[in-house]
């Protein structure tokens, strides 16, 4: 499975984003889809997961401001951001998997979308 994802951008404190992530084969057989992130000098961690069941995981710190869904027309797992806040600035990338549930890391990654925030 191959993910692209695109979106990202720069955008002033208190802006929105929209990422989005196309995958190369229709999404029903992908468990899960989410979005992690990672910052200069950072390890890499989950920012939102949602399953085929609908069920979703936020990191602490985006809870309130992003929004993870699936469109399943458009084989894709998107990532409303609001609110954005400086210490969103990272490399946004798209994780999916068959079998992983929302607390796992799937097998495929997307090739990253760069988010800046700036003050």
């Amino acid at each position: 499975v191959q993910l692209q994802a695109s979106g990202g951008g720069l955008v002033q404190a208190g802006g929105s984003l929209r990422l989005s992530c196309v995958a190369s084969e229709g999404i029903a057989s992908l468990n899960v889809m989410g979005w992690w992130r990672q910052a200069p000098g950072k390890q890499r961690q989950l920012v939102a997961a949602i399953t085929r069941r609908g069920v979703i995981k936020y990191t602490d710190s985006v809870k309130g401001r992003f929004t993870i869904s699936r469109d399943s027309a458009k084989n894709a797992v998107l990532l409303q951001m609001n609110s954005l806040k400086p210490e969103d600035t990272a490399v946004y990338y798209c994780n999916a998997d068959q079998s992983a549930d929302q607390n796992g890391v799937g097998i495929y990654w997307g090739q990253g979308t760069l988010v800046t925030v700036s003050s």
